[in-house]
Parts: structure tokens; C-alpha cells; sequence
């Protein structure tokens, strides 16, 4: 059976630290991937609602994402991506290239723990300013901050800043411009785009407003590769040594790339994706990864540890008229909290499926570390008693 000690022994578990300052304060960060509501999902929504009589519009997003409560929770400041979005609690709904997607999956996301999301990506302006103003409405409603878009100008000159355990935590969110819908000129407020000059200075008004800790969300990268592409390479670089950015979260890949230390900062090149079904599975699809980063404070500034999580979204076979699932299939989309379910597999698991769990934990781990340096800089998975606090 793969553990979390055996992958961590065949890791390394020293952590290059500074000491924490007597009496400092500390935090931990969950950082998840996309949030890409495909209609296949949305179906899965509307059977669970027939069974549990939650959701509204007859959509319950809850079970979905409950394998990964216990994790998302469990962190002091919990960060996803939202990438698309969001149509009224009827719809319609529209799946790529132009994303339409369920709001009721935003009440989920607060349910499972989830403070805040990024919103720049390049599915932003799908659907013009109506579909940026009609997901922050959303966001709003159920209590999810978020950054990366803007309803008006002055809400674009906003730095999302949160109390995190008394400690003041900045969340920016920049990506590339959509070719097929990009922002236009006079709306260019609306989106953040990626721009190391533009990063630095909204770090730096993060700062002049209190901030202790900036976080930095960025989409960028070539989808389904697992290595960085050289211009992420280069930015990552470029970040790291010249801005103060604490934290550098990646998405748009699809798939899980690299997290290792850039100029003494960690970056996360992609975590890959939380809850998503293409429409063209490939394996490297369904499999993620939570970042767990625990912020100590020091006499110099902040030491921080890394660990991840990774997670699978379980697929149902498809099956013709009148054909019957093998014995112990998967009969829902389900997200998994990979090394927790191979700790402790529930009852009546079949062989297939602990099988699948292992190797994406193995896949997983083989990715994160592709660019790391000997020992990782400390980046082990994330145990059971950190899951737990």
C-alpha cells in the first residue's frame, strides 16, 4: 500500500527553514486548481439533487466536492480558481468553448471552505460584462471574495486583502488574454492581464494598504503539459526577483506541473484541476493537487513550507442503452483526496480503484518534483495530521 510516509521518505523531508520568531504568528494557504463546470458535471449535479433534496434549481454540487472538504477546511485561507462564468440558477447553461456554468456551484465551494477565488483567466469574457458582473454578483451572495475581474473601474483598483489569523493576506489574479473573446480596449479595467510590471505595482499598493503576505494567482502556461513552458519560466523568474510576492499559484495547464522554489519563493508552476470532466478524458485530467503552505513567522519576514495534496475526479464508464456498470465501478463523478483514500480505503473497495488512487498519487508526486531541487526544499505530501490541524 503507498503511504504518505512512504512518499515522503522517498521524497525527503528536510525543510531549509528559518527559525520562527518567538512568539510569531502562522497561517496555512489551500491552494486548488480550476473550477471548469462541463455539462457532464452539470448533469451529475441534477441526478444528486434527486437523491439528496439540496441544491437549488434542482443542482447539488455537494457531493462532488466532498472528498476534499476535510482538506479545504482544515486550512486557515483556502484559494480556488474560478475559471468561467456563471449563468442564473436556471440557466442556460454552455460548456467550451464558451463556458456558461451553474451558480450554485459557488454555494458549494463556500460550503467546502473556500475564502476567496482568482477570476482572470482566458474564459473571463465569455460572455462580456454581463458574465463578469453576473459571477461577482454571485460571489458576492454566498460570501466568496475574489479577484482577478472588476465590475467597474474602481472596483479594478481594489486589492483583495484579508485578516488571516491577524495577519493582513493580499490575493492578486492576473492571466492571458483570450483570443476568442478577449476584453475590450475600453473595458480593459475589467481583466487583469498578466504584466510583471503590472504585478509589482499592485504589490506594491498591497503593501502601502497594510499588507503582510501577497499571494499571487496567475493563469498562463500551454495546456495538458506537465513542464513549465519557457515563458512561465521567464515570468516566474521575473516575479520572484523583482517583486515581493510571497506565493505564486498557476493555473490553465489542466494538468499538475512542478512546485519548487524560485529565487526563495515558492511557485506552483500548475496545481492542475479540482473539479473538471473534459470532454476527451486522458487521466492527467482528473488528477490534481491541493498546495498546503504554512506560513511561520521570522525576524526577517515569513518562512514557508510546502506540502501538496493530490486529487483525483473519479469518472463514471460510459455505457450504452441497457448496459450494466462491472462490479465495482466508479457510478459518480466524485472527487477523491488521493493519499487519504489510500490510508484509509473504505470498505468494500475494489483492487481497480486503489490502483487508480496509486497511481495518481505516484504520477502526482513525479510531477511536483521534476524541477526540484535535491530534498525538494522540504516539499513533501501533505500528512494526515496536517490535514487535520
Amino acid at each position: 500500500m503507498t503511504t504518505v510516509a512512504a512518499l515522503a521518505g522517498a521524497c525527503g523531508t528536510a525543510d531549509a527553514s528559518s527559525e520562527p520568531k518567538a512568539g510569531g504568528r502562522s497561517f496555512t494557504v489551500a491552494a486548488a486548481g480550476d473550477i471548469l463546470i462541463h455539462p457532464e458535471l452539470i448533469d451529475q449535479a441534477a441526478k444528486d439533487a434527486e437523491a439528496t433534496g439540496e441544491g437549488k434549481a434542482g443542482l447539488d454540487f455537494g457531493p462532488m466536492l466532498a472528498g476534499v472538504e476535510p482538506v479545504v477546511s482544515a486550512a486557515d485561507l483556502a484559494i480556488c480558481h474560478m475559471e468561467t462564468p456563471v449563468a442564473g440558477p436556471k440557466g442556460p447553461f454552455e460548456g467550451y468553448p464558451e463556458f456558461l456554468v451553474p451558480p450554485q456551484v459557488l454555494r458549494t465551494l463556500k460550503d467546502v471552505g473556500y475564502d476567496t477565488c482568482s477570476t482572470a483567466s482566458n474564459h473571463t469574457f465569455d460572455h462580456g460584462m454581463s458574465g463578469v458582473r453576473r459571477t461577482l454578483d454571485a460571489m458576492d451572495e454566498v460570501g466568496l471574495g475574489h479577484t482577478g475581474s472588476a465590475r467597474t473601474e474602481k472596483e479594478s483598483r481594489r486589492i483583495n486583502i484579508m485578516d488571516v489569523k491577524g495577519v493582513k493576506v493580499a490575493h492578486l489574479a492576473y492571466s492571458w488574454e483570450s483570443f476568442l473573446n478577449p476584453t475590450p480596449e475600453k473595458r480593459s479595467w475589467a481583466f487583469n492581464r498578466v504584466s510583471s510590471d503590472e504585478i509589482r505595482r499592485a504589490e506594491e499598493q498591497a503593501r502601502e494598504e497594510g499588507a503582510e503576505v501577497v499571494i499571487l494567482s496567475v493563469h498562463w502556461g500551454l495546456e495538458h503539459y506537465n513542464e513549465p513552458s519557457l515563458p512561465q519560466l521567464e515570468l516566474a523568474e521575473r516575479i520572484t526577483a523583482e517583486t515581493g510576492v510571497d506565493l505564486v499559484i498557476g493555473h490553465h495547464a489542466h494538468v499538475v506541473q512542478p512546485i519548487q522554489k524560485v529565487d526563495g519563493t515558492w511557485v506552483a508552476y500548475s496545481v492542475g484541476n479540482q473539479l473538471a470532466r473534459h470532454s476527451s478524458p486522458t487521466g492527467l485530467t482528473e488528477e490534481g493537487v491541493i498546495g498546503w503552505f504554512e506560513f511561520r513567522e521570522t525576524a526577517d519576514g515569513w518562512d514557508v513550507r510546502a506540502r501538496y495534496a493530490p486529487t483525483l475526479v473519479e469518472i463514471p464508464p460510459e455505457l450504452e442503452d441497457g448496459e450494466k456498470a462491472p462490479e465495482g465501478a466508479v457510478t459518480d463523478h466524485r472527487m477523491v483526496d488521493v493519499l487519504a483514500a489510500l490510508e484509509d480505503p473504505e470498505p468494500g473497495l475494489s483492487e481497480e480503484r486503489l490502483a487508480r488512487y496509486r497511481l495518481a498519487a505516484e504520477r502526482t508526486r513525479g510531477f511536483v518534483f521534476n524541477r526540484g531541487a535535491p530534498g525538494g526544499d522540504g516539499l513533501r505530501p501533505l500528512t494526515p495530521e496536517e490535514r487535520r490541524g
